[in-house]
């Protein structure tokens, strides 16, 4: 779901919440509304993969669950330095904010980067203040949803850019599996490896791609002449 609306004048989360089927009280003392907005992440599409013409693509959900999962593999090098616990949920909350704004690209151009993450910002003050801010027993937990998000966005702790290269990484891996799953070349999602910062994540890059080339040598020698 989410709206990727042209007017940035006109976006904001409740216009969105008020076009769902689904209500979402605000100001009770309990989590389910919360909760059931979530739901939209299970459902919604990564748009990246839609704009390639991918019809049944990877959901929101689906991408930050294998990126949490990553996490937990960091090399001990490098996880000695970390709060794994931090960066899987940081994994499971930045893209949250895509339940209600959608997922948006490069190729939205209406939309600036600035504007995008207006929306996002706003949706997770709308989800902490609203849906959760008067739930006593999710007070510390709201607080610190959105301060994992705020993180994210600022990308200046170690853990905040570990998580920004698995997010890159796994998307790597899905393209590869969808180029092995489709018989497509899908060559033009792999720019993101060049903004892989951190040696221990574009090691294991390295060990992906190696994988991609094989298989492509495998292929064409299985090809007839």
């Amino acid at each position: 779901m989410g709206s990727v609306n042209p007017d940035p004048l006109e976006w904001d989360p409740r216009s969105v919440v008020s076009t769902l089927p689904s209500t979402f009280p605000e100001g009770t003392s309990s989590p389910i509304p919360f909760f059931h907005l979530l739901a939209f992440l299970k459902t919604t599409k990564r748009e990246g993969w839609q704009q390639a013409g991918i019809k049944h693509g990877e959901s929101i959900a689906e991408h930050m669950y294998r990126m949490a999962i990553m996490t937990m593999f960091c090399p001990p090098p490098l996880a000695s330095q970390l709060c794994i616990a931090r960066c899987i949920e940081m994994s499971l909350v930045h893209d949250m904010a895509e339940c209600l704004v959608g997922d948006i690209t490069p190729l939205h151009t209406h939309i600036t980067k600035q504007e995008k993450s207006r929306r996002e910002t706003a949706t997770m003050e709308y989800i902490g203040q609203s849906l959760l801010g008067s739930a006593p027993e999710c007070a510390n937990a709201s607080e610190r949803v959105l301060g994992l998000f705020q993180e994210y966005e600022e990308n200046r702790t170690l853990e905040a850019r570990f998580v920004h290269d698995i997010d890159k990484l796994e998307m790597v891996l899905q393209t590869i599996e969808y180029e092995r799953s489709l018989g497509r070349d899908l060559s033009e999602f792999y720019h993101v490896l060049d903004d892989i910062c951190l040696p221990e994540v574009r090691e294991w890059a390295d060990v992906v791609m190696k994988e991609r080339k094989l298989a492509s040598a495998c292929l064409e020698e299985r090809e007839p002449i």
